[in-house]
């Protein structure tokens, strides 16, 4: 599978109450790199995210997914195109009284009728495909279980089985680890890293911490109050462009 490139030119984001959320951010990620947004709360990450698959409208700006503008495409063709790009969500948007398999098959739904999800009944090739998937996160065991029984890392696992049954070439993670402890947050964020390197799927993901960015990303984008302030490699990013991108008050926590 070739991982999807993304282009992103101008972005600006304004919410209705006057909030500047981006200001003029441009980048481009190749197909098959794992790009690491960094900044503070509040420094936009998450609206970058939701504007690149248009959860949020963007103000201005243009969104190119392998060069089809998505800013410029019907509701109904955005739906189709959402198909091939994977969101993975902070709180891990679970629906927690279900069960575990069904939530992996919600992946799903982009390419079959929805009346099926009402009734919870899917054909058996995509029983065996959602299974397949969380014995690639680890979890079949829990596959009848309800989510809201499981940990916080599992039930981050269970988002990524539900995003590979798109069969993503792009995978937005928005905070993916933000509320699991060091530990988990290796954890889930490796699977992630094996998906971009055996699968070749383009990762954009969104991290709070430095230490983890440099482990895990190939590069860096750093946003601050809105603006790109950094784009390269994490080895660059020394102690002065750290405190440019954190605050001179700042000081950088390792995730051991």
């Amino acid at each position: 599978m070739k991982g999807a490139s993304l282009k992103v030119e101008h972005l600006s984001k304004i919410y209705p109450d006057g909030t500047v959320a981006l200001r003029d951010v441009s980048f481009e990620v190749a197909p098959g790199q794992f790009v690491v947004i960094i900044g503070l709360s509040g420094s936009g990450k998450s609206t970058l995210m939701r504007c690149i698959n248009r959860l949020i409208e963007p103000t201005s700006g243009k969104v190119y997914i392998d060069d089809i503008d998505i800013t410029a495409l019907s509701v109904a063709e955005m739906r189709r195109l959402r198909r091939s790009i994977g969101m993975i969500f902070q709180q891990f948007n679970l629906v927690k009284r279900s069960s575990v398999l069904t939530n992996v098959l919600s992946g799903r739904l982009g390419y079959l009728p929805p009346w099926w999800s009402l009734i919870n009944h899917f054909p058996r090739d995509e029983v065996d495909r959602a299974m397949a998937n969380l014995r690639r996160v680890g979890i079949p065991e829990k596959a009848r279980t309800r989510a809201d029984q499981l940990s916080g890392g599992q039930q981050q696992r269970v988002g990524i089985a539900r995003a590979l049954m798109q069969e993503p070439r792009l995978i937005l993670a928005d905070e993916p680890v933000a509320s699991l402890d060091p530990a988990t947050s290796h954890s889930v964020l490796r699977y992630l890293e094996e998906l971009n390197k055996k699968d070749g799927i383009t990762v954009l993901c969104a991290l709070h911490f430095l230490s983890l960015a440099r482990r895990y990303g190939s590069r860096i984008l750093a946003l601050k109050a809105g603006q790109l302030v950094y784009q390269g490699v994490p080895a660059d990013i020394d102690e002065r462009r750290f405190k440019e991108i954190y605050g001179e008050d700042a000081v950088e926590v390792e995730i051991t």
